[in-house]
Protein backbone atom coordinates (compact mmCIF):
# COMPACT_ATOMS: atom_id res chain seq x y z
CA UNK A 1 0.00 0.00 0.00
CA UNK A 2 2.68 2.48 -0.99
CA UNK A 3 1.57 5.99 -1.83
CA UNK A 4 4.04 8.19 -3.62
CA UNK A 5 1.89 11.26 -4.19
CA UNK A 6 2.31 14.27 -1.96
CA UNK A 7 -0.30 13.86 0.77
CA UNK A 8 -2.24 10.85 2.00
CA UNK A 9 -4.81 10.62 4.82
CA UNK A 10 -5.32 7.33 6.64
CA UNK A 11 -8.25 6.21 8.81
CA UNK A 12 -8.65 3.55 11.51
CA UNK A 13 -7.17 0.23 10.51
CA UNK A 14 -5.11 1.68 7.66
CA UNK A 15 -1.43 2.31 7.05
CA UNK A 16 0.57 3.97 4.31
CA UNK A 17 4.21 4.32 3.32
CA UNK A 18 5.89 7.07 1.35
CA UNK A 19 9.32 8.39 0.46
CA UNK A 20 10.93 11.68 -0.38
CA UNK A 21 10.83 15.19 1.06
CA UNK A 22 7.42 16.19 -0.36
CA UNK A 23 5.27 13.25 0.78
CA UNK A 24 3.19 13.45 3.93
CA UNK A 25 0.74 11.16 5.72
CA UNK A 26 -1.91 12.41 8.14
CA UNK A 27 -4.59 11.05 10.44
CA UNK A 28 -6.93 12.12 13.24
CA UNK A 29 -6.77 10.27 16.55
CA UNK A 30 -8.76 9.92 19.75
CA UNK A 31 -8.08 6.75 21.74
CA UNK A 32 -6.44 5.16 18.69
CA UNK A 33 -2.67 5.27 18.27
CA UNK A 34 -0.67 6.17 15.18
CA UNK A 35 2.91 4.99 14.88
CA UNK A 36 5.17 6.90 12.51
CA UNK A 37 8.14 4.72 11.53
CA UNK A 38 10.98 6.01 9.40
CA UNK A 39 14.46 5.22 8.11
CA UNK A 40 16.37 8.50 7.69
CA UNK A 41 19.06 6.92 5.51
CA UNK A 42 16.61 5.39 2.99
CA UNK A 43 14.33 8.45 3.34
CA UNK A 44 11.28 6.22 3.61
CA UNK A 45 8.67 5.93 6.31
CA UNK A 46 5.09 5.16 7.06
CA UNK A 47 2.23 5.57 9.49
CA UNK A 48 -0.37 3.21 10.87
CA UNK A 49 -3.57 3.95 12.80
CA UNK A 50 -4.76 1.17 15.10
CA UNK A 51 -7.88 0.88 17.19
CA UNK A 52 -7.05 -1.78 19.79
CA UNK A 53 -3.84 -3.31 21.15
CA UNK A 54 -4.71 -6.85 20.07
CA UNK A 55 -7.44 -8.86 18.44
CA UNK A 56 -8.08 -11.34 21.23
CA UNK A 57 -11.24 -13.19 20.31
CA UNK A 58 -11.17 -11.87 16.74
CA UNK A 59 -10.52 -15.31 15.28
CA UNK A 60 -8.16 -15.39 12.32
CA UNK A 61 -8.83 -11.77 11.43
CA UNK A 62 -5.43 -10.40 10.42
CA UNK A 63 -6.47 -6.79 10.66
CA UNK A 64 -4.48 -3.56 10.79
CA UNK A 65 -7.06 -2.36 13.35
CA UNK A 66 -5.07 -4.31 15.95
CA UNK A 67 -1.72 -3.02 17.18
CA UNK A 68 0.46 -6.08 16.69
CA UNK A 69 -0.79 -6.64 13.14
CA UNK A 70 -0.63 -2.92 12.31
CA UNK A 71 2.99 -2.76 13.47
CA UNK A 72 4.10 -5.87 11.55
CA UNK A 73 2.28 -4.79 8.37
CA UNK A 74 3.93 -1.36 8.49
CA UNK A 75 7.41 -2.72 9.25
CA UNK A 76 7.17 -5.27 6.42
CA UNK A 77 5.91 -2.63 3.96
CA UNK A 78 8.82 -0.33 4.89
CA UNK A 79 11.37 -3.11 4.38
CA UNK A 80 9.86 -3.74 0.92
CA UNK A 81 10.30 0.01 0.24
CA UNK A 82 14.01 -0.21 1.09
CA UNK A 83 14.08 0.60 4.82
CA UNK A 84 16.45 -1.32 7.08
CA UNK A 85 14.74 -2.72 10.17
CA UNK A 86 17.72 -1.88 12.41
CA UNK A 87 17.60 1.80 11.35
CA UNK A 88 13.87 2.29 11.98
CA UNK A 89 12.90 5.03 14.42
CA UNK A 90 9.43 5.80 15.72
CA UNK A 91 7.22 8.68 16.82
CA UNK A 92 3.91 7.76 18.43
CA UNK A 93 0.72 9.74 18.97
CA UNK A 94 -2.78 9.28 20.37
CA UNK A 95 -4.05 7.03 23.11
CA UNK A 96 -6.37 9.67 24.54
CA UNK A 97 -9.01 8.94 27.13
CA UNK A 98 -12.12 9.93 25.23
CA UNK A 99 -14.85 8.34 27.39
CA UNK A 100 -14.59 8.40 31.19
CA UNK A 101 -16.03 5.44 33.02
CA UNK A 102 -15.25 2.88 30.33
CA UNK A 103 -12.04 0.87 30.20
CA UNK A 104 -9.24 3.20 29.12
CA UNK A 105 -8.48 1.71 25.70
CA UNK A 106 -6.29 4.73 24.89
CA UNK A 107 -3.94 3.92 27.79
CA UNK A 108 -3.83 0.26 26.70
CA UNK A 109 -2.95 1.33 23.13
CA UNK A 110 -0.22 3.68 24.39
CA UNK A 111 1.23 1.02 26.67
CA UNK A 112 1.13 -1.56 23.87
CA UNK A 113 3.00 0.59 21.34
CA UNK A 114 5.75 1.58 23.80
CA UNK A 115 6.20 -2.06 24.88
CA UNK A 116 6.28 -3.19 21.23
CA UNK A 117 8.97 -0.64 20.30
CA UNK A 118 11.05 -1.61 23.34
CA UNK A 119 10.77 -5.36 22.56
CA UNK A 120 11.68 -4.78 18.89
CA UNK A 121 14.56 -2.40 19.79
CA UNK A 122 13.07 0.44 17.72
CA UNK A 123 14.08 3.83 19.14
CA UNK A 124 11.15 6.08 20.00
CA UNK A 125 12.34 9.62 19.20
CA UNK A 126 9.10 11.39 20.10
CA UNK A 127 5.71 10.77 21.62
CA UNK A 128 2.48 12.47 22.53
CA UNK A 129 0.27 9.93 24.25
CA UNK A 130 -2.70 10.19 26.58
CA UNK A 131 -4.68 13.24 27.57
CA UNK A 132 -8.32 13.87 26.74
CA UNK A 133 -8.07 15.69 23.40
CA UNK A 134 -8.30 14.38 19.89
CA UNK A 135 -5.32 15.27 17.71
CA UNK A 136 -4.46 15.64 14.05
CA UNK A 137 -1.03 14.25 13.17
CA UNK A 138 0.92 15.01 10.02
CA UNK A 139 4.09 13.05 9.25
CA UNK A 140 6.77 13.54 6.61
CA UNK A 141 8.24 10.03 6.13
CA UNK A 142 11.28 11.16 4.15
CA UNK A 143 12.68 13.14 7.07
CA UNK A 144 10.87 11.70 10.09
CA UNK A 145 9.39 15.12 10.93
CA UNK A 146 5.98 15.02 12.60
CA UNK A 147 3.53 17.69 13.73
CA UNK A 148 0.42 17.39 15.82
CA UNK A 149 -2.43 19.79 16.42
CA UNK A 150 -4.74 19.24 19.38
CA UNK A 151 -8.34 19.54 18.27
CA UNK A 152 -10.43 21.89 20.38
CA UNK A 153 -11.01 21.57 24.07
CA UNK A 154 -12.70 18.20 23.79
CA UNK A 155 -14.73 17.42 26.86
CA UNK A 156 -14.44 13.94 28.31
CA UNK A 157 -17.78 12.25 27.68
CA UNK A 158 -19.18 10.88 30.93
CA UNK A 159 -21.14 7.67 30.71
CA UNK A 160 -24.45 8.24 32.52
CA UNK A 161 -25.09 6.06 35.58
CA UNK A 162 -27.75 3.40 35.15
CA UNK A 163 -31.02 4.47 36.80
CA UNK A 164 -31.99 2.31 39.78
CA UNK A 165 -34.71 -0.26 39.17
CA UNK A 166 -38.11 1.16 40.17
CA UNK A 167 -39.97 -2.08 40.93
CA UNK A 168 -40.85 -2.60 37.29
CA UNK A 169 -42.32 0.90 36.91
CA UNK A 170 -40.60 3.26 34.49
CA UNK A 171 -40.94 6.95 35.30
CA UNK A 172 -40.68 9.39 32.40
Amino acid sequence: MAHHHKSHHIAQGEFATARGPEASISTILGSCVATCLYDEVAQVGGMNHFLLPDGAGAGSLNSARFGVNAMELLINALIKEGASRNRLKAKVFGGGRMIAGLSDVGAKNASFVLDFLRREAIECTGQSLGGTQARRVEFWPGSGRARQRLLGETQVVETPPKPPAANGVELF
